[in-house]
This record gives C-alpha cells, sequence and structure tokens, in this order.
C-alpha cells in the first residue's frame, strides 16, 4: 500500500456490526445484475443462525460500500456478519492471528504480510477448483493464480487467497482540450507515445508532469514507472524473479527498465521544470500542470486515484481523461497491467467462511459494488456496463482487456527495499547516479536484509 494511502496513526477497530441489518441497496430481480448467480447461490447455502467475522482495510465511505455487498450474503444465507477494521489493521491482524482471536475472514491489500500468515500456519486453503474458477473467469487468468498462491508451512505452493477489489496503476492522464487544440493523437504503442513524447518537445512544449515528493516516502512514484517499464521490456517471469530477487536488483534487464523511466524523467526538455525539479515536486501537486494556462504539461504517469489531487471543479472524461500506459509492439509482450487490490482469505475455517469465497466467485457480488463507485474487478462474467460511470468503466476494461496483471511490485518486496532502498535509490536516479550504480545500492540493502 502506498503511503499516501496509509492512515498515519493506529485506531480502534472499527466494528459495522450486523451487515444483514441494513436495507439491500438494490432490489432482488431488477435492473441488470446477474440475479441468476444470487439465486443459485442462495438454494445452495443455507446457513441460518451462523455467524461470520471479517476483517478487512475498509473504512469510511468504503466501509458502507463493501456492507452494501455483504447485506446480499446475509440475505443469501442468513449469516449474521461483523465487518471490523482498524487504522493499523496490518499489525492488528498479526497481533490476532498469533492470539488465536482471528476473524473467520481477513482482507488485506499487502501479498507478503499474507505470505507471512501463510508461513506461520494461520491460513486454511481454499478448494483445489478455485485455481481452475480464477483461470476461466478472471482476465489474465493465470496472472491471478500466480498472485493468490502462496508457499505453505510445508512448503508446497497452494491457493491460498482471492482477489476481490483491483486497482490500476498503468495510466497516462491528460487534458482532451490540450491534445485537439495541439492536434495530438492518443498513443496506443510505446513506440508512439515516445514520438509523441518527442513531438511535444518539438513543438516547443513540455511533454511531461513528474513529482517524486512524497514527505518521508519520498521517490515511491519512480518505482511504478519501472515496474510498469520492466512489465513493457520483458517477460512476466523476470518480474517475478525480480520481485523476489531470484535475479539481482543490478541485472541488466532491470537496469534496462530504470533507464527506460530515465529517458522520460532525466531529459530537461520532457518534464515541466527540468530533470532537476523531478525529486523535489510533490507528487500530489505534479499534474496541477496539466490545468495549468498555457499548459505546463501535457501528460502524467499515474494511477487510478490521482484525480484526488485534480483542481477543484474538474470532470472526469471532460476536463481530464486517461489512457492505458502502451506496451511496445516491437516486444510483442501483449498489455500488461500493473496494479494492486485486496486479497480475502481465511484465517478460523468454517462453513460461513468457505461458503463466503464461494459468494466471491458470483458476479453479484462484484456487480453490486461495480454499480456503486470505487470498485474494479477483472471477472469477466460481471456486467461491465453496471459501473457507477464511465471513468470507472474505462478502467474496467484495461483490467479484463490485460493480457497479464502483476501486482505492484516495491510491494511484494520486503519493506526494507521496496519502503526504502528502492524508494531512495530512485531519488539519486533523477539526480544524477547511474541506473547500475542505484541498482547495485538497492541490492546491497536487499543482501544486507537476508
Amino acid at each position: 500500500m502506498r503511503p499516501h494511502l496509509m492512515a498515519a496513526a493506529a485506531g480502534l477497530a472499527i466494528c459495522a456490526g450486523m451487515a444483514g441489518a441494513q436495507s439491500l441497496k438494490f432490489p432482488i430481480g431488477e435492473g441488470d445484475f446477474n440475479w441468476g448467480s444470487y439465486d443459485e447461490f442462495k438454494s445452495g447455502h443455507d446457513l441460518s443462525g451462523q455467524t461470520l467475522s471479517i476483517f478487512g482495510p475498509w473504512r469510511g465511505d468504503d466501509q458502507a460500500l463493501i456492507e452494501t455487498v455483504l447485506a446480499y450474503f446475509t440475505e443469501a444465507t442468513g449469516v449474521n456478519i461483523s465487518y471490523a477494521s482498524s487504522e493499523n489493521y496490518e499489525q492488528q491482524i498479526v497481533i490476532d492471528t498469533e492470539a488465536g482471536s482471528a476473524p473467520n475472514i481477513a482482507i488485506l491489500p499487502q501479498p507478503g504480510l499474507i505470505q507471512n500468515l501463510v508461513s506461520k500456519g494461520f491460513v486454511t486453503p481454499l478448494p483445489d477448483g478455485t485455481a481452475d474458477w480464477l483461470r476461466e473467469n478472471y482476465a489474465a487468468g493465470e496472472s491471478w493464480v500466480k498472485l493468490s498462491t502462496f508457499k505453505g508451512p510445508d512448503g508446497v505452493d497452494r491457493i491460498y487467497a482471492f482477489p476481490y477489489k483491483i486497482d490500476v496503476k498503468s495510466l497516462v492522464w491528460y487534458v482532451p482540450e490540450n491534445f485537439e487544440d495541439a492536434g495530438y493523437e492518443v498513443p496506443t504503442t510505446m513506440e508512439e507515445l515516445k514520438a509523441l513524447t518527442e513531438q511535444i518537445a518539438a513543438d516547443g512544449e513540455t511533454p511531461w508532469c513528474i513529482g517524486l515528493g512524497s514527505g518521508g516516502a519520498t521517490g515511491w512514484p519512480a518505482t511504478d514507472w519501472v515496474e510498469d517499464m520492466m512489465l513493457r521490456t520483458q517477460p512476466p517471469e523476470v518480474y517475478d524473479e525480480w520481485t523476489t530477487n531470484e535475479i539481482p536488483f543490478n541485472d541488466p534487464r532491470v537496469v534496462e527498465a530504470i533507464d527506460e523511466f530515465g529517458w522520460f524523467a532525466k531529459n530537461d526538455a520532457f518534464v515541466a521544470g527540468g530533470a532537476g525539479v523531478v525529486a523535489t515536486t510533490d507528487f500530489r501537486d505534479s499534474p496541477k500542470g496539466l490545468f495549468a494556462s498555457p499548459p505546463q504539461c501535457y501528460m502524467h504517469h499515474q494511477a487510478s486515484f490521482i484525480p484526488t489531487f485534480f483542481p477543484e471543479g474538474v470532470q472526469m472524461g471532460v476536463d481530464a481523461d486517461f489512457f492505458y500506459f502502451p506496451a511496445y509492439e516491437s516486444k510483442d509482450l501483449g498489455s500488461p497491467v500493473l496494479g494492486a487490490g485486496t486479497l480475502a482469505f481465511i484465517t478460523k475455517d468454517s462453513p460461513a467462511a468457505q461458503a463466503f469465497i464461494e459468494f466471491l466467485e458470483t458476479p453479484i457480488a462484484h456487480e453490486i459494488w461495480m454499480a456503486q463507485t470505487g470498485f474494479l474487478t477483472p471477472f469477466t462474467g460481471a456486467n461491465a456496463d453496471l459501473y457507477g460511470d464511465s471513468t470507472l468503466k474505462k478502467l474496467g476494461k484495461i483490467l479484463t482487456d490485460a493480457t497479464t496483471f502483476r501486482f505492484d511490485g516495491s510491494d511484494l518486496m520486503p519493506a526494507g527495499v521496496g519502503a526504502g532502498s528502492f524508494w531512495t535509490g530512485m531519488v539519486n536516479y533523477v539526480g544524477g547516479a547511474s541506473a547500475e550504480d542505484v541498482a547495485t545500492q538497492i541490492q546491497s540493502s536487499w543482501d544486507a536484509l537476508k
């Protein structure tokens, strides 16, 4: 999880109470929802009187949204659900599992933490058929099988988690009116994106706004750039070897990906304010150059959360839009997508816990949240027309068009690297250090943790 999404202070768990106590958001049988999947699930799951405890990362508005989904599980099964969260949920789930007071279901956005819990025997493997279900029903299904697979305490790889609610990072933001006024077309390949970058600079304009500033976490936005470039210059297997250190951080293929980022970020003609300000420009302020008059830049690479920091009154789809950060046509690596998201897993087994995982395999469990806000899914069986707005629908299409999905690489690395030396290394890199020297220093920090 990125620093800007993390809470600043610890807090007590927030209990949502019984999800079934609220009314259903959308009347059963109405609208274009897959009610058939709901009816089929309901007919096979009478668990009246049972309880289910769920611990997750969602608070505030997101908590209210997940409750709307949980209400349908309760309506279908008769199970009473208690949902809880905490501002320091990563630490809380460790405390609870080690104390023997784990919830039935935990939902987390950190695969590394899940692996730690699995290794200690705190997580129940999911049914064997889960892998086949993911392959058949999620776009880029094998990618999701890989993400959901963890090494058990016996050293055997199994499916332990179910991916649900995904975020997309492989995006470039722009102002359509600026493109139209200048006669620029949205690029569909990396070759076209680089050519557009050069064309904008040749026209005397500035192609990109890039900012790595984030207080004590300065440098993290560059890790997304490098991860995207790894997926666009190397097969996904190499990305996996990189994030697990099966190949060293200073492998030539990783160095190449860093320099691919540098092609954009270390050229004074390509970056608003020049390359020298990249490290000190706050990532929250960086996209504002898109909306200046005249534009201070034409493009900004960032994940789907960034509109939160756009100027007040900016209307998505009109004043601002985005396109998929494209792949190289010449490298034939398909359409890879970098992202993040949450995974649900069983930490205290029960019939209701098993049923909940089955519920996540129904279109309705996705469509209820899709039809509101803040939810994306790679589930091809869910009705994409139900997305709450055109922006979500467009993001969802990027996800279902993906041929490969990979989780944020820095979140898969040890914290001392992914949330430490990788960040500082990128600051040093845009400050003038070579990619090879920076990568070697990061690898040394990784070695020191072993």
